[in-house]
């Protein structure tokens, strides 16, 4: 688990402009109790934190839950007053999709849940998924940036 958190979070600081990351492992105090959000990241752009939730198996309802408490408890402990409601993004080896539903119903709309790979794409791959969708003109501008 070490080793893929050492990945991901190099991976997504490449991902660049806007994310800032704070945090791995942030034990979080709520009560007498202490949690530990995998990953915080704050990005400057949409003005909010994003809080990343890994795990090594299937969605269960019950990380859904730890999701919402560790973004509830950003928002009224850690949130300036010009910020937007922190992003949970919970990614799991595989899911359900009608568990996922069930599970996330009524809580934030700003709580994701995603499936993760075993293994990083090739940077080949990497590239052109992230270029489908930038026109000519925006990667020049990203070129200049």
């Amino acid at each position: 688990m070490v080793a893929f958190l050492n990945n991901l979070q190099r991976f997504l600081l490449e991902l660049g402009r806007g994310f800032c990351f704070e945090y791995r492992q942030k034990r979080i105090l709520i009560d007498q109790d202490y949690y530990k959000a995998d990953l915080i990241f704050y990005h400057r752009i949409l003005k909010c934190h994003v809080i990343i939730d890994l795990k090594i198996d299937r969605f269960r309802h019950e990380y859904a839950s730890q999701l919402n408490l560790y973004m509830n408890y950003y928002k009224h402990e850690v949130m300036q007053e010009d910020d937007n409601p922190p992003i949970g993004l919970l990614l799991c080896t595989d899911y359900g999709e009608t568990t996922v539903q069930y599970a996330i119903e009524g809580l934030s709309q700003n709580l994701f849940v995603s499936k993760y790979g075993l293994q990083l794409p090739s940077e080949e791959d990497l590239r052109k998924n992230m270029l489908k969708d930038i026109t000519e003109e925006d990667f020049k501008k990203m070129k200049e940036e």
